[in-house]
Protein backbone atom coordinates (compact mmCIF):
# COMPACT_ATOMS: atom_id res chain seq x y z
CA UNK A 1 0.00 0.00 0.00
CA UNK A 2 1.39 3.38 -1.01
CA UNK A 3 0.60 6.65 0.68
CA UNK A 4 -0.89 8.78 -2.07
CA UNK A 5 -1.47 12.50 -1.67
CA UNK A 6 -5.22 11.94 -1.36
CA UNK A 7 -4.76 9.34 1.39
CA UNK A 8 -2.32 11.60 3.27
CA UNK A 9 -4.81 14.48 3.11
CA UNK A 10 -7.59 12.20 4.34
CA UNK A 11 -5.29 11.04 7.15
CA UNK A 12 -4.56 14.64 8.16
CA UNK A 13 -8.29 15.48 8.13
CA UNK A 14 -9.34 12.44 10.18
CA UNK A 15 -6.47 12.96 12.64
CA UNK A 16 -7.42 16.59 13.22
CA UNK A 17 -11.03 15.52 13.81
CA UNK A 18 -9.81 13.41 16.72
CA UNK A 19 -10.35 9.91 15.35
CA UNK A 20 -8.20 7.13 16.76
CA UNK A 21 -5.54 5.40 14.68
CA UNK A 22 -7.70 2.26 14.51
CA UNK A 23 -10.69 4.23 13.23
CA UNK A 24 -8.52 5.99 10.63
CA UNK A 25 -7.06 2.65 9.49
CA UNK A 26 -10.55 1.23 9.06
CA UNK A 27 -11.68 4.22 6.99
CA UNK A 28 -8.57 4.25 4.80
CA UNK A 29 -8.64 0.48 4.28
CA UNK A 30 -5.63 -1.66 3.42
CA UNK A 31 -3.52 -0.13 6.17
CA UNK A 32 -2.87 -1.15 9.79
CA UNK A 33 -3.23 0.92 12.93
CA UNK A 34 0.57 0.93 13.37
CA UNK A 35 1.05 2.17 9.81
CA UNK A 36 -1.27 5.09 10.59
CA UNK A 37 0.64 5.87 13.79
CA UNK A 38 3.96 5.72 11.95
CA UNK A 39 2.73 8.04 9.19
CA UNK A 40 1.34 10.48 11.76
CA UNK A 41 4.73 10.64 13.47
CA UNK A 42 6.60 11.09 10.19
CA UNK A 43 4.21 13.91 9.24
CA UNK A 44 4.67 15.36 12.76
CA UNK A 45 0.94 15.67 13.35
CA UNK A 46 1.05 16.16 17.09
CA UNK A 47 -1.94 18.44 17.64
CA UNK A 48 -5.19 16.48 17.77
CA UNK A 49 -8.70 17.80 17.70
CA UNK A 50 -11.10 17.01 20.52
CA UNK A 51 -13.48 14.16 19.97
CA UNK A 52 -17.10 15.15 20.59
CA UNK A 53 -17.91 11.65 21.86
CA UNK A 54 -16.53 12.40 25.32
CA UNK A 55 -18.30 15.29 27.05
CA UNK A 56 -16.49 17.42 29.62
CA UNK A 57 -16.89 16.30 33.22
CA UNK A 58 -18.88 18.41 35.59
CA UNK A 59 -18.05 18.88 39.24
CA UNK A 60 -20.19 16.96 41.68
CA UNK A 61 -22.34 19.06 43.92
CA UNK A 62 -21.07 18.97 47.47
CA UNK A 63 -23.75 17.81 49.87
CA UNK A 64 -22.80 16.65 53.32
CA UNK A 65 -21.72 17.77 56.72
CA UNK A 66 -18.39 19.36 57.52
CA UNK A 67 -17.52 16.32 59.67
CA UNK A 68 -17.51 14.06 56.61
CA UNK A 69 -15.33 16.55 54.76
CA UNK A 70 -12.70 16.63 57.50
CA UNK A 71 -12.66 12.80 57.75
CA UNK A 72 -12.20 12.40 53.99
CA UNK A 73 -9.45 15.02 53.95
CA UNK A 74 -7.59 13.23 56.75
CA UNK A 75 -7.92 9.89 54.94
CA UNK A 76 -6.63 11.30 51.68
CA UNK A 77 -3.67 12.95 53.41
CA UNK A 78 -2.59 9.64 54.94
CA UNK A 79 -2.22 7.78 51.65
CA UNK A 80 -0.04 8.68 48.70
CA UNK A 81 -1.65 9.92 45.52
CA UNK A 82 -0.58 8.68 42.12
CA UNK A 83 -0.71 11.10 39.26
CA UNK A 84 -0.02 10.60 35.62
CA UNK A 85 1.20 13.38 33.42
CA UNK A 86 2.30 12.48 29.92
CA UNK A 87 4.24 9.23 29.86
CA UNK A 88 4.61 8.95 33.63
CA UNK A 89 1.60 6.75 34.35
CA UNK A 90 3.55 4.42 36.63
CA UNK A 91 5.51 7.12 38.44
CA UNK A 92 4.28 7.73 41.98
CA UNK A 93 4.84 10.87 43.97
CA UNK A 94 5.20 10.90 47.74
CA UNK A 95 4.92 13.89 50.02
CA UNK A 96 7.77 12.99 52.39
CA UNK A 97 11.23 11.69 51.61
CA UNK A 98 11.96 8.19 52.97
CA UNK A 99 14.33 7.99 55.89
CA UNK A 100 17.34 5.80 55.18
CA UNK A 101 18.28 3.54 58.03
CA UNK A 102 21.87 2.46 58.18
CA UNK A 103 22.71 -0.75 59.96
CA UNK A 104 26.19 -0.75 61.40
CA UNK A 105 27.65 -4.18 61.88
CA UNK A 106 29.15 -4.66 65.31
CA UNK A 107 32.92 -4.57 65.21
CA UNK A 108 34.36 -7.94 66.01
CA UNK A 109 38.00 -8.72 66.09
CA UNK A 110 38.47 -7.83 62.43
CA UNK A 111 41.95 -8.43 61.16
CA UNK A 112 42.62 -7.43 57.57
CA UNK A 113 44.97 -10.05 56.15
CA UNK A 114 48.14 -9.06 54.37
CA UNK A 115 47.81 -10.02 50.74
CA UNK A 116 50.32 -12.47 49.30
CA UNK A 117 50.11 -10.73 45.86
CA UNK A 118 49.57 -13.91 43.83
CA UNK A 119 49.05 -13.93 40.06
CA UNK A 120 46.33 -16.00 38.38
CA UNK A 121 48.63 -18.88 37.48
CA UNK A 122 49.83 -19.12 41.10
CA UNK A 123 46.34 -19.75 42.56
CA UNK A 124 45.24 -23.22 43.66
CA UNK A 125 42.17 -24.68 45.38
CA UNK A 126 43.43 -23.67 48.85
CA UNK A 127 44.22 -19.98 48.15
CA UNK A 128 41.89 -16.98 48.43
CA UNK A 129 40.78 -15.80 45.01
CA UNK A 130 39.75 -12.27 46.06
CA UNK A 131 40.89 -9.85 43.31
CA UNK A 132 42.75 -6.68 44.27
CA UNK A 133 43.06 -3.72 41.93
CA UNK A 134 42.20 -3.16 38.28
CA UNK A 135 42.52 -6.29 36.11
CA UNK A 136 43.97 -4.20 33.28
CA UNK A 137 46.83 -2.79 35.34
CA UNK A 138 50.21 -4.38 36.00
CA UNK A 139 49.65 -4.17 39.79
CA UNK A 140 46.61 -6.50 39.69
CA UNK A 141 46.85 -9.52 42.00
CA UNK A 142 44.82 -11.89 44.18
CA UNK A 143 44.74 -12.13 47.98
CA UNK A 144 46.27 -15.61 48.06
CA UNK A 145 45.81 -16.28 51.79
CA UNK A 146 44.60 -19.68 53.00
CA UNK A 147 40.98 -20.24 51.99
CA UNK A 148 38.51 -22.27 53.96
CA UNK A 149 37.42 -25.59 52.49
CA UNK A 150 33.87 -24.27 52.03
CA UNK A 151 34.58 -21.52 49.51
CA UNK A 152 36.99 -19.63 47.30
CA UNK A 153 37.87 -16.88 49.82
CA UNK A 154 39.75 -16.53 53.07
CA UNK A 155 37.80 -15.90 56.28
CA UNK A 156 38.03 -12.11 55.95
CA UNK A 157 36.91 -11.92 52.32
CA UNK A 158 34.14 -14.48 52.92
CA UNK A 159 32.57 -12.07 55.40
CA UNK A 160 32.60 -9.33 52.76
CA UNK A 161 31.34 -11.50 49.92
CA UNK A 162 28.70 -13.54 51.72
CA UNK A 163 26.32 -11.60 53.96
CA UNK A 164 23.71 -13.40 56.08
CA UNK A 165 20.16 -13.16 54.69
CA UNK A 166 18.93 -11.22 57.72
CA UNK A 167 21.46 -8.42 57.08
CA UNK A 168 20.45 -8.17 53.39
CA UNK A 169 16.80 -7.76 54.36
CA UNK A 170 17.68 -4.98 56.82
CA UNK A 171 19.70 -3.03 54.27
CA UNK A 172 16.74 -2.85 51.86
Amino acid sequence: MNWTDERVELLRKLWSEGLSASQIAAQLGGVSRNAVIGKVHRLKLSGRGRSTATPARQKKSVQGSSVQKSVSRAASAARHMTTSIGATALQTQFDAEPVARHYIRPVENVVVPISRHLQLVELNERTCKWPNGDPLSEDFHFCGNDAAETGPYCKYHSRIAFQPASERRRSR
